[in-house]
């Protein structure tokens, strides 16, 4: 008898068995409203018609069509509808299979073209759990630990975190800028450098938006030390923010950009975009794999960008999030356990700290439960685990934010008294 492997802990206690919009159902017929997403994927919603359908059809029609052996028209309309939607200039593509292997062909990619080797990334990264990608994660040491030696060549400097800080946002912005302008004087070189790579809001880090003047202050940084910015969009992306892309809050255009989750609905499927120019760059054989490019995928991802734009989803969650976060506010200042509220567009966060500031594991855990319990399904970040985050897909209306609010408050009540 085989078994799942115990190192796979489940968030909630929910055994789904269909999802429909904002919403799962489990074998049981309860619903539960979910404002997880898996994990900002499912930013259409559970099994919307339009990409469900484009699914259907093309797994009829052909569902493996590996790319660098054959094309296939899927993959090309794909390309195509990327290039209304990403930012000027980054007109290459190259498709794989999870945001992991993306920011690991980013690499890849930022090594050869520059010939240098060293990555900075920033205190409070996720960037996957492959070697290379763990390598620059610092969301948490249960990332990186017990798998040395990671692979060599990554800085790690400050992120604007102003809450941890205790600083304003500006303060924050100088100091974070201030010490990787430092790190390129000891510990990275700038001439050794090859790539920044940022998320524009901290994902499993605590959803900490980056200052549009700290993403503006690498673009300056980058320009001047010949060093390419990749903006990891993985979780940010597809309109989560309020923007298509979480970067376009600041005037910072990538160089790379690296996207997954929200872009197939669901379907495993990210890539990289950067200007033919830099693409070029890359080595012969680098770019591969086996799975990359699925047409099924490319259909669903197809499907996903018509119902974004036809649906005004960016703008719903540019309206949306600041609904939710005056929502989350207005719990907080009744419950002084929450000690910050923050985030852009649909990825919100309350961060639970106690009477000294201290980071309060617990009681963001207790919210968390209790949340579940009455029916909303949440997550928790930060290195200490003491936020809990809101990701609900882009689609849900203001009736939905209400109700999901109202539970928020009977949670965090229940969890703190």
């Amino acid at each position: 008898m085989a078994t799942l492997s115990p190192l796979l802990k489940q968030a909630t206690p929910v055994l789904a068995e269909r999802g429909e919009g904002v919403y799962l159902y489990d074998t049981e017929g309860r619903r539960h409203l979910d404002f997880t997403a898996g994990i900002g994927v499912t930013n259409t919603g559970h099994c919307h018609p339009r990409v469900v359908e484009a699914a259907q059809k093309q797994v009829g029609t052909l569902i493996h069509g590996q790319y660098t052996t054959v094309m296939h028209e899927p993959l090309l309309r794909l390309v195509d509808a990327l290039g209304d939607v990403l930012p000027d200039g980054l007109d290459s593509l190259f498709f794989l299979n999870s945001g992991s292997e993306a920011v690991e062909a980013s690499i890849r990619l930022a090594r050869h073209a520059t010939g240098r080797q060293n990555i900075v990334v920033f205190h409070g990264s996720f960037h996957g759990r492959t070697m290379g990608a763990a390598a620059l994660t610092t969301a948490g040491t249960k990332f990186r630990a017990g798998i040395g030696p990671l692979m060599p060549g990554a800085a790690i400097a400050p992120f604007p975190q102003a809450y941890r800080y205790g600083w304003d946002e500006e303060e924050a912005t100088r100091f974070a800028l201030r010490e990787l302008d430092y790190l390129l004087v000891t510990a990275s070189p700038a001439s050794d450098t090859a790539a920044f790579v940022v998320e524009p809001v901290l994902g499993e880090g605590g959803y900490i938006p980056a200052p549009p003047a700290f993403l503006e202050g690498l673009r300056e940084r980058a320009d001047r030390h010949g060093i390419l910015l990749i903006m990891d969009e993985v979780q940010t992306g597809f309109g989560r923010t309020g923007r298509f892309w979480g970067h376009q809050h600041a005037d910072a255009r990538p160089d790379v950009l690296i996207t997954a989750k929200g872009l197939a609905s669901g379907f495993p499927l990210s890539a990289i975009a950067a200007p033919t120019a830099l693409m070029e760059k890359a080595r012969p054989g680098s770019q591969g794999g086996t799975y990359g490019g699925n047409a099924v995928a490319c259909a669903a991802a197809l499907a996903t960008l018509q119902v974004i734009d036809e649906e005004g989803l960016v703008a719903n969650a540019e309206r949306q999030g600041a609904r939710l976060n005056d929502g989350l506010r207005k719990v907080a200042a009744d419950h002084p356990e929450i000690g910050d509220v923050r985030g852009l567009g649909l990825m919100q966060a309350s961060e639970f700290t106690g009477p000294d500031g201290e980071p309060d594991a617990a009681a963001a855990q207790r919210a968390h439960q209790a949340a579940a319990e009455h029916g909303l399904l949440l997550l928790t970040c930060g290195a200490y685990g003491n936020v809990v985050r809101m990701i609900p897909p882009l689609i849900v209306t203001d009736a939905q934010v209400d109700d999901a609010l109202a539970l928020w408050s009977r949670a965090v009540a229940d969890a703190v008294g």
